[in-house]
């Protein structure tokens, strides 16, 4: 799969400095990032046997980043092999958002 774009990754990380989670949470996204570079999804069955815990929400998938503390957005072009990076922020962020319509303001 490819992943458009990492950088939205980075900065979210960048955004933790001083944080306590920072580390962990660049960790966690660091092996989201290459288990599913490495991935070769064609259905959304696809991502949940790979991610038990991921939320298929219609085009888009949920993923729980460090325990469930944060949560990422992503939206799958299964066809083209393409992962849309849609919004990555705090479980408590999460709540306050509709997973079908946010996008990436950074």
């Amino acid at each position: 799969m490819r992943i458009i774009a990492r950088k939205t990754l980075r900065d979210f990380v960048d955004s933790l400095r001083g944080s306590a989670d920072q580390k962990a949470v660049k960790s966690a996204l660091d092996s989201w990032f290459h288990e599913v570079q490495n991935s070769q999804w064609r259905t959304p069955a696809d991502v949940i046997r790979s991610y038990a815990t991921a939320s298929i929400v219609r085009d888009r998938v949920v993923f729980n980043i460090k325990g469930n503390a944060y949560r990422l957005i992503v939206a799958v072009d299964y066809r083209s092999q393409i992962v849309f990076i849609k919004w990555l922020g705090t479980h408590a962020q999460y709540d306050k958002i509709d997973v079908r319509t946010v996008t990436y303001a950074g």
